[in-house]
């Protein structure tokens, strides 16, 4: 990505750090990211995607999501994950779905690298808004979100519908 660095000095320490676009052969190491990331936010049986889900939807003809991964001499160390949706309000939108650092690299400027990544892209794409939403115990990210000048909004909840609910519908004529 132009603009980015690609080295982060951390105490007199040279690391090599580096933010490259995930490819197919990173989903081994996205999901794992996932899964550590569910692990965090205390749901760890909540991940039921798999690598041929991934794979599937995101390198076909018309992906359904693009992600970041963040290296450390090589090895995956974090990730963003984002998609493109639409506003009945904003128009284009780019959805941050996760945004994750495995626990020995944070602090060390690998979030701010791939949330200016992903910033980026929607800035390029001239979107209507970038959003994500972010767990009301996690102070850490929420500080780190504001700090980028985010509109953290206390209105709006989140809501969902899981397999098990969308059942009753399924026999439903429209």
């Amino acid at each position: 990505m132009k603009g980015l660095p690609t080295f982060v000095s951390m105490k007199e320490k040279r690391i090599n750090y580096r933010i490259e676009r995930g490819t197919r052969d990173d989903v081994p190491a996205l999901l794992a990211l996932i899964r550590e990331l569910a692990a965090f936010e205390r749901q760890p049986e909540a991940v039921t995607a798999t690598e041929a889900d991934f794979l599937r939807d995101g390198f076909g003809e018309n992906p359904k999501f693009e992600f970041f991964m963040a290296r450390c001499d090589g090895e995956a160390v974090g990730m963003a994950f984002f998609y493109p949706r639409y506003s009945t309000w904003k128009g284009p939108t780019l959805h941050l779905e996760d945004l994750y650092i495995v626990p020995e690299h944070r602090g060390t400027g690998l979030a701010q690298m791939l949330f200016d990544a992903v910033a980026q892209i929607a800035a390029q794409k001239e979107v209507g808004r970038m959003e994500w939403t972010v767990l009301d115990w996690n102070e850490r990210a929420i500080r780190f979100y504001e700090k980028n000048g985010a509109h953290l909004d206390p209105e709006w909840m989140l809501g969902t519908l899981h397999p098990d609910d969308l059942e009753k519908w399924k026999s439903i004529d429209p």
